[in-house]
């Protein structure tokens, strides 16, 4: 028996005195240090399993702003939202390349864009999401629809009227890729669909599985056959395939072209940025469609009202809901929607758990509101982490609780929300904030309320019945929006049509 014990307290004491000689100490000025017992993770495992709790039970002990270990690198957090904007307009000593230049060419398989190698070209690619803002978002807006119209039929439409059953986070990933996929890089020659696309899916289901090991940057030779899964979806985007597929995005050709100028960027680099881009373009937006979908098909009145709003858009545009064709919505009549925007931004706040992070690119006194200031080393990371201000009942009134309309006052979308008798500048961040902000955040909201619109239009849609509410899967924690921690089962038909649909809406005169 003491063969066995002497090894283990040997093995403990060792990680005792590494943690001891080469732990961090606070500096006078700085706030609380927590460096955990553990060297090099630190705090990485408890933060993992529940950050949201890790979080507050800190912020209780250090108060609003102190300094984690996690995984190896400093982390200084920002839990009073009234101070985001001092971080959020410090961008001098404060940067997010830094962090992505390093994550993103080892999670996807591109070289650094930074490096030197490709002078310019980070300024150009910065340009290029312009062309999913603004009026731009109309020929993307018209593309989706019909790609959503064309799998709904397809694959969910077929005339056929009896209850049929599916997983609901299946059933939303089957459309959403899809239909996404087509509007960004288009259709190939002489047909309207990919072929091998479920496997393209299933591949890149598996890849986004291991996506959180390696943005931890977990080596990926490391990580089973992962490798061989990116290769295999980077090599889909390659330029010979691509070249010949039609309809494509002018956010795709411009960044194709851009690439096209590099002599030193080699095809299978060209892939992998393409590769990036689908995942930056449905990684977050299919999660986020399934929990609208599901908080929506859980509580009986906002689906009515949500369903009742878009049969009322249609009907003032002097259009009908006719199931025997294609329904069409503009992009000013998306924005029109005020309760399904609502509902999907309240289902935002309750599923997103991402990080704000920013570099401190040197040591200097981080200025904070009046004459406070903390002091801030070379390399620590400055986060934010909003889920701690989406669930803060003082900001949101039962902030656990589903509440569609919470955005909506008056008619018009609701902005005041308060901390400590002070209105908050930032008080919903699904999508980044400052210039980090996540540049195709419109297109995606436009892509979900698309979906929902036509799912309403279209189906009749339960939950079965004797299932757990589905729960958060925490394991994301930081990097966007949660997984359910299981699928919930569905049933469906085509929808029949109503004449009592939109007998509510007012016109104005």
């Amino acid at each position: 028996m003491l063969e066995f014990v002497l090894p283990l307290l040997f093995g403990f004491l060792a990680l005792y005195l590494i943690s001891v000689r080469f732990s961090r100490t606070r500096r006078d000025g700085e706030p609380p240090l927590v460096n955990g017992w553990i060297p090099f993770l630190g705090k990485a495992l408890e933060f993992r399993k529940n950050a949201h709790g890790f979080l507050a039970a800190h912020k209780e002990k250090h108060g609003d702003v102190f300094t984690v270990l996690i995984a190896g690198k400093y982390m200084t957090f920002i839990m009073n939202p009234l101070l985001y904007p001092y971080v959020i307009k410090h961008g001098k000593q404060l940067d997010f390349h830094e962090f992505s230049d390093q994550v993103a060419p080892v999670t996807f398989g591109y070289p650094p864009v930074r490096s030197g190698k490709f002078p310019g070209m980070d300024e150009h690619i910065q340009r290029s999401f312009r062309l999913l803002q603004g009026d731009n978002l109309d020929n993307l807006t018209e593309s989706m629809m019909g790609n959503l119209m064309l799998v709904f039929h397809k694959d969910y439409l077929d005339g056929e009227s009896e209850w049929r059953t599916e997983s609901m986070y299946q059933f939303c990933n089957s459309v959403m890729f899809e239909a996404t996929f087509l509007t960004m890089y288009g259709k190939p020659a002489h047909t309207n669909r990919h072929s091998g696309m479920v496997m393209l899916r299933q591949d890149f289901v598996k890849f986004d599985n291991m996506f959180p090991l390696l943005i931890a940057r977990i080596p990926i030779s490391l990580l089973g056959g992962t490798k061989t899964i990116r290769d295999k979806l980077i090599n889909y985007f390659h330029p010979q395939r691509m070249s010949t597929w039609s309809n494509t995005s002018g956010f795709i050709k411009e960044r194709a072209a851009l690439f096209e100028q590099y002599d030193c960027m080699g095809d299978v680099d060209k892939a992998a940025h393409h590769f990036a881009i689908l995942w930056a373009s449905v990684g977050n937006t299919v999660p986020a469609t399934f929990w609208a979908m599901y908080y929506l098909l859980t509580h009986p009145e906002a689906l009515a009202v949500v369903r009742e709003e878009i049969h009322c858009v249609l009907k003032v545009s002097g259009l009908e809901a006719d199931h025997n064709r294609d329904v069409t919505f503009t992009r000013e009549q998306l924005d029109s929607l005020l309760y399904l925007e609502s509902a999907i931004n309240e289902s935002l706040r309750l599923s997103s758990a991402s990080m704000n992070i920013r570099v401190a690119q040197e040591d200097f006194s981080l200025r904070l509101e009046g004459e406070r200031s903390i002091g801030v080393r070379k390399g620590d990371i400055i986060s934010l982490y909003p889920q701690s201000m989406h669930m803060d009942p003082e900001i949101y009134e039962n902030p656990e609780m589903y509440k569609f309309d919470r955005y909506v006052e008056d008619g018009k979308e609701k902005t005041d929300f308060y901390k400590d008798g002070q209105k908050l500048k930032y008080y919903r961040m699904p999508f980044g904030s400052g210039s980090t902000k996540c540049p195709g955040r419109y297109f995606a909201v436009n892509e979900i309320k698309q979906f929902l619109s036509l799912l309403l239009l279209r189906f009749d849609m339960e939950v079965l019945e004797g299932q757990e509410p589905c729960s958060l899967d925490s394991s994301r924690a930081g990097l966007g929006i949660l997984l359910p921690a299981t699928d919930v089962q569905i049933h469906y038909r085509p929808r029949q049509a109503r004449e009592e649909e939109g007998d509510l809406c007012i016109k104005e005169e």
